[in-house]
């Protein structure tokens, strides 16, 4: 048999972190301020702000510069998987590699195959992600192009218009973090190569330096209080003089 019972241990306690971490950081993040929930409130006075302008090119500008990032990460993804592929056939020397390396546990054939596929699966998972992002920014760039101009901000219409937009461009931001998170976990199955042990280490350190930088990090703080000064801007500006005088107007027009 080629899986020992601390294999089996540390695979489960691997899969455990993941999809648990997900699960959990989805369920937080609808009550607790994280980089997720706040940056959706940032991309919703975005698209208010994009939905007043008349020239748009530095949006245009900004979105394509997030989706280069992901091209980039999408792009390496299939490196990455087809070196991991090529690896298959090169088992026998990834095994004198692995003997080499001191308290690494005896490594066997069928072992480093399986060790291989998980990760095959990790980047295959990961590419799916990045794609999905990807068009899911294209989806955000055309409901752009298609929005009239608001002059007044006024038009309650629109202003409802923005916040989906902000919600497609929310969901491939989430694909996005998906397909990093499996950067992330590809690192702690890389450690199962050397022991069952430090694999399961590795899985919990993943968790713990993802909970601290997307819930506890600085940048959570500071988008936190960027997110107040914007709804606190915002309200100011609904308020001013201007913005009365245009509603009265209106509603003597009307």
């Amino acid at each position: 048999m080629p899986f020992s019972l601390l294999d089996v241990i540390a695979l489960s306690c691997f899969f455990v972190c993941w999809v648990g971490y997900t699960a959990f950081a989805r369920k937080k993040a609808k009550t607790t301020n994280c980089v997720a929930r706040c940056l959706h409130q940032h991309r919703i006075h975005w698209m208010y702000e994009v939905v007043s302008r008349d020239i748009r090119v530095g949006d245009a500008a900004l979105l394509a510069n997030l989706e280069r990032n992901i091209a980039f990460f999408a792009s390496s993804t299939l490196l990455i998987l087809a070196g991991v592929l090529t690896l298959f056939a090169q088992v026998e020397r990834l095994e004198s590699v692995i003997e080499s390396i001191p308290y690494a546990e005896f490594p066997n054939h069928v072992m480093i195959q399986l060790k291989l596929s998980l990760l095959a699966l990790i980047f295959v998972m990961s590419f799916f992600q990045f794609t999905w992002s990807m068009r899911q920014y294209g989806f955000v760039n055309v409901m752009i192009g298609a929005c009239p101009f608001d002059d007044s901000g006024d038009n309650d219409n629109l202003q409802r218009y923005a916040e989906q937009m902000a919600i497609v461009q929310d969901q491939a931001a989430h694909s996005y973090n998906y397909g990093l998170r499996s950067y992330y976990f590809s690192i702690a199955a890389l450690c199962w190569f050397f022991h069952p042990l430090i694999f399961m280490l590795a899985s919990l350190f993943v968790v713990y330096t993802l909970y601290n930088r997307e819930f506890n990090s600085k940048a959570v703080h500071a988008i936190t209080l960027g997110q107040q000064y914007l709804e606190h801007e915002r309200a100011s500006k609904n308020l001013s003089p201007a913005s009365l005088i245009k509603k009265n107007a209106n509603s003597e027009d009307k």
